[in-house]
């Protein structure tokens, strides 16, 4: 059960952090082929709409935190586009198989607890040829930086509702999509330990 920390005073603090001017960058580039239709896992409060393509017209956007609603209703009632939100875990997605042709993750496989569990439902859910479009903060491959991110990540899992900071994206990935263009690098301006990020595509292979 969700305690009031992570209810109500999370989703403000997440909200506060995430829209940083560089993330709004981040977003921009990693939206700007998203088609179709089109599921985001992890909506959190809603930052990633004001940066979709202007010809997506409706969006399936899932968050396993209720309390993150309240922020992020209100940008869907000022956006464009029609949101089906849904409090729902990644984990689990009700969809049936092969039901968008873009999934979009940005700082979430981080904190889903069973990630490889979720990158196989969100490889279910795509259409053959559907892509998975992602941005998120991970292992380092610094080994100084990963010693650091290895020792906070039971601190950073209590204070950012199970986040963690030395998960290896790529290989995550990898491990469920074949066809995957990746790119790693810190971000401007912030710690190493947090900064180190995953952009990439994963494409869901023809049968």
């Amino acid at each position: 059960m969700m305690g009031l920390y992570t209810r109500r005073i999370l989703p403000y603090l997440l909200d506060w952090v995430m829209s940083d001017p560089q993330f709004a960058q981040y977003r921009r580039e990693v939206l700007a082929e998203v088609s179709g239709d089109v599921l985001e896992i992890g909506f959190g409060t809603g930052l990633n709409l004001s940066y979709y393509p202007e010809e997506l017209h409706h969006l399936v956007a899932i968050d396993a935190n209720p309390g993150m609603q309240a922020l992020a209703q209100k940008r869907v009632q000022a956006s464009r586009i029609t949101v089906d939100h849904q409090v729902l875990n990644g984990e689990n997605l009700p969809m049936s198989d092969a039901s968008f042709d873009s999934v979009v993750s940005t700082w979430t496989l981080c904190s889903i607890r069973d990630v490889e569990r979720a990158l196989r439902e969100i490889h279910r859910v795509l259409k053959p040829g559907g892509r998975f479009f992602f941005i998120e903060h991970g292992l380092s491959p610094d080994p100084a930086v990963q010693i650091w991110q290895n020792r906070l990540t039971p601190i950073q899992k209590v204070i950012a509702d199970g986040c963690h900071l030395n998960r290896n994206i790529r290989q995550l990935v990898e491990a469920q999509f074949e066809q995957v263009t990746i790119r790693e690098f810190y971000a401007d301006k912030e710690p190493k330990i947090v900064g180190y990020l995953y952009k990439g595509v994963a494409t869901k292979t023809l049968v």
